[in-house]
């Protein structure tokens, strides 16, 4: 006969191994490798920051996070393919604003992007700096406005893909300013600035490291996007000293399908902000004139939901479209 602390006992018993087992506690996360789909082409501030963050989370986790660089369509085919995948934190995204703008900018996707992702973790912030190649004949940001408009259309700028920081920074300044200009998006950062330098474009908002190519004369840096003057380029404006009320910062994130268990996104939140209080993490993001930006996923949802409003404001304004 069963004794009434002998029931107890197996209850209890029988309760942990219920609990050990649930998905949604996930304390076994992860016990296999984790892909993290990445929106650009390799090279890119998206990609350098994903690889950079994930080296450690797969030190700190004690499991591979394989890249995958999926470029094409402002980043909806990587965001398509997870938001098609399990939800069980096994399929990352690695996005940056433009991805929440998505449905703001494209007519028909097999997602939304504010139903379908929930945040993650956050991993740093910064603003754009303004490049033109030496062959625009201006040095300011005065002069540049002003040749923009005697000769409308005929400067063509560089951007990483549609909907992404540069593209939405550029369109900003043309409607705040005035001016027209003729977009030429690239698979990614870096072949955007590989074309600037080369030349075949004349313009190109940037948030690479690109202080060699500035002081080597390669490249001329008129401005920046965000209020405040740059640590490594300090003698650069903010373009707002011009244009009263631009500004622009990017961001970059993860994100995984809604339905991702609670505790799978504390996890690898926790695991994020730890990432980001590591001297070699902070020096790389350094590097991209950018900072650590640690947020918890709360604060990283309400961030989403406020970008989503005031892009969409310029967006609808602007009556960008982009299929």
């Amino acid at each position: 006969m069963i004794q009434r602390r002998d029931f107890l006992r197996l209850a209890a018993g029988g309760a942990a191994a219920l609990q050990l087992h649930s998905p949604a506690l996930a304390l076994d996360y992860p016990n296999k490798a984790v892909r993290v789909a990445v929106t650009t082409a390799p090279g890119g501030t998206s990609d350098f920051v994903t690889r950079l963050t994930s080296k450690f989370l797969a030190e700190k986790l004690g499991q591979p996070f394989i890249i995958e660089n999926q470029p094409g369509a402002g980043g909806n085919i990587a965001a398509g393919g997870v938001a098609r995948a399990a939800a069980d934190g096994y399929s990352l995204l690695s996005i940056s604003k433009g991805n929440v703008l998505a449905n703001l900018l494209y007519d028909k996707l097999n997602f939304d992007f504010m139903r379908d992702f929930v945040p993650v973790a956050s991993i740093a912030t910064g603003g754009l700096v303004m490049l033109l190649h030496p062959s625009v004949p201006v040095r300011t940001l005065p002069e540049f406005l002003a040749y923009a408009k005697a000769n409308p259309g005929k400067i063509n700028y560089s951007t990483p893909g549609m909907g992404s920081d540069p593209h939405l920074g550029a369109e900003l300044l043309k409607m705040m300013a005035g001016i027209e200009l003729t977009h030429v998006p690239y698979r990614g950062g870096a072949l955007a600035l590989t074309d600037l330098i080369s030349g075949n474009v004349q313009m190109m908002f940037s948030n690479l490291p690109v202080g060699e190519f500035i002081r080597t004369g390669k490249l001329a840096g008129i401005g920046v996007t965000s209020l405040d003057r740059n640590a490594e380029f300090p003698e650069l404006p903010p373009i707002a000293d011009a244009v009263p009320g631009f500004e622009v910062n990017g961001w970059y994130a993860y994100v995984a399908r809604r339905e991702t268990p609670p505790d799978i996104i504390k996890t690898l939140n926790n695991a994020m902000i730890e990432a980001l209080s590591d001297p070699a993490v902070q020096k790389g993001i350094s590097t991209l004139n950018a900072k650590p930006m640690p947020l918890n996923a709360a604060e990283l949802e309400k961030l989403f939901r406020e970008e989503f409003e005031r892009w969409g404001k310029v967006i609808k304004t602007a009556n960008i479209r982009l299929n």
